[in-house]
């Protein structure tokens, strides 16, 4: 069974890439053969499967330089000679080695077409060796417009790092710049002049000292990683202190580094560290990285959920830089960057999308994971009360989900909105066990897996044993949220749903003169009875919807 779901999974991906090189000329709402060359599984994508990369770079602060290679290993899943490695100007492609032998490069804006002189049979397990140097992008305003970052410290030492969500890896280094595949494991060499030390993901396995006044940090990683989320390089005067915690696979490492001048404030900061991983392995399960452990790395922005090596730059201090994005005071409980950031270690870097349309798995589920870090640590009426809080960020200008393979991303409401359409579920749940249980299976079920949209609703469906449909539809493809009318005459009650979308269904409990009742409407008008003509209606405001109570 496992062999023809192989060859099932080879055939599609084929067929897909096939059909999309079919559209690569056409535009779609303006996105343009770049936008499908970056954002599709391209012929020259789909016939080989990423194992391994070996990343071996010089970082030239003072320059602003990159300079190396990524030797990539790859097994050949149907034949072909032609292989598309990714790589963003202004960075230069200059050269491509394969069994020792040079390789022509058809180079088409930042996608780069090797043409390959061996012949490519199915099972075999090859590598080809990209180099390439040059001026990378430079953040514009990091994380959200990423890049490398080229900054001082305090005292005049240079503070360099990657950021690259939805630019995608290639802004830096090369590599297939497409989420539906994650390579298997990667070795990262990272060479800086001294006395900067580089963190990337992983875990150090060496350092080298060179002649030349600089020093080689080789970092391994055993994990499956994706791109975006996954790899980065944190280059800094950087100092370290680490713990051990008793999680839930038993001793789980946690480094933290930091630069010098703020080591006093971080070892107080960081204690949300282990706060976090306390109620995240409760609620999701074992932190999905133990062999390459957990880390914390200063940088000079905000923070970024890269995998085993979660960049933070909150300024040591509680909430969103010093602010509750509820407005509710719970967000003053914890350090947002540190919770936010290691949820994505669960909800980004262990569950991964597939295509980036899809990126509110990512971002709804870890905005969630804020109130479930609040429920654990100080009970469920704090974390209703946060996620409750966190509407008023929410627009409502387009739908969560984004355009299709064309690295295109739906609304930025996939956050808190994606985050209460979440806990509206727990509330169709009705049960804190069941909830965590649903949570943890999740985890488990797409265990270093990339996923779909469609994944995310039949598990959820199936789990919850509801026709989820309707419900999925109106809050990641909609932008209308339902309408609960509710209209009181004298001892009797009318409802009905407005603002919905076909097969909307959401039980939902309403209190009638302090009794829970649980109602089912539709878009047709029902009518209950009441005890009396002066009953009290009283709705739930910790459903996602809208009321109107006459």
């Amino acid at each position: 069974m496992a062999h023809l779901k192989s060859i099932f999974t080879v055939f599609f991906i084929v067929a897909m890439a096939q059909l999309n090189h079919a559209q690569l000329g056409q535009n779609k709402k303006g996105f343009t053969r770049q936008d499908s060359l970056r954002g599709s599984i391209t012929p020259e994508r789909a016939w080989w499967d990423i194992t391994y990369y070996d990343l071996d770079i010089k970082v030239t602060p003072a320059n602003k330089y990159i300079a190396g290679s990524n030797t990539i290993h790859y097994k050949v899943l149907q034949p072909n000679n032609v292989l598309q490695v990714d790589l963003q100007s202004p960075l230069n492609m200059t050269r491509a080695v394969q069994d020792g032998r040079d390789l022509e490069i058809r180079h088409e804006g930042n996608a780069h077409f090797i043409k390959l002189t061996k012949e490519q049979l199915p099972g075999m397990i090859n590598q080809v060796q990209v180099f390439y140097e040059g001026n990378p992008r430079e953040a514009r305003n990091a994380p959200w417009d990423g890049g490398i970052s080229w900054k001082k410290d305090r005292n005049g030492n240079d503070f360099v790092a990657s950021s690259c969500q939805g630019l995608g890896a290639s802004v830096w280094w090369p590599n297939k710049d497409h989420m539906y595949q994650e390579v298997d494991s990667m070795a990262i060499h990272v060479n800086v002049p001294n006395p900067l030390m580089n963190v990337s993901n992983g875990r150090l396995i060496k350092t080298e000292p060179k002649d030349d006044n600089t020093t080689t940090y080789h970092w391994f990683v055993k994990n499956p990683i994706n791109n975006y989320g996954g790899v980065n390089i944190n280059i800094g005067d950087y100092v370290n202190f680490n713990e051990v915690y008793q999680g839930e696979k038993g001793d789980l490492d946690m480094n933290y580094f930091v630069l010098r001048d703020n080591l006093e404030k971080a070892q107080e900061q960081f204690k949300d560290a282990t706060r976090m991983m306390e109620a995240f392995e409760h609620w999701f399960g074992p932190y999905p990285f133990y062999e390459d452990s957990f880390k914390l790395v200063e940088v000079p922005y905000l923070g970024m959920e890269h995998q085993s090596s979660v960049t933070y730059g909150n300024r040591f201090r509680n909430g969103y830089l010093g602010r509750d994005l509820s407005g509710t005071g719970w967000g003053m409980k914890f350090d947002f960057i540190i919770i936010h950031e290691s949820g994505h270690e669960w909800f980004a870097n262990n569950i991964t999308n597939k295509d980036i349309a899809d990126m509110w798995i990512h971002e709804s589920f870890t905005a969630y994971s804020e109130s479930l870090f609040l429920d654990f640590h100080y009970g469920t009426t704090a974390a209703n009360e946060y996620v409750i809080g966190s509407r008023r960020s929410i627009r409502n200008d387009r739908p969560l989900i984004g355009e299709y393979d064309v690295n295109h991303e739906g609304s930025g409401d996939m956050y808190y909105k994606g985050a209460n359409m979440i806990h509206t579920l727990r509330m169709l749940v009705n049960d804190k066990d069941q909830w965590r249980r649903i949570l943890r299976d999740m985890n488990k079920v797409f265990y270093h897996s990339t996923v779909s949209t469609q994944d995310i609703e039949d598990f959820l469906s199936q789990s919850i044993g509801k026709d989820l449909e309707g419900f999925f539809n109106q809050y990641l493809r909609n932008t209308k949220i339902p309408k609960l009318v509710l209209k009181k005459k004298k001892n009797k009650l009318s409802y009905h749903w407005e603002n919905i979308v076909d097969n909307f269904k959401l039980p939902i409990r309403i209190v009638i003169d302090d009794e829970i009742v649980l109602i089912n409407p539709t878009a047709s008008k029902q009518v209950l009875k009441l005890p009396s003509d002066k009953s009290v209606i009283q709705t739930d405001p910790a459903y996602y919807v809208e009321y109107k109570l006459n």
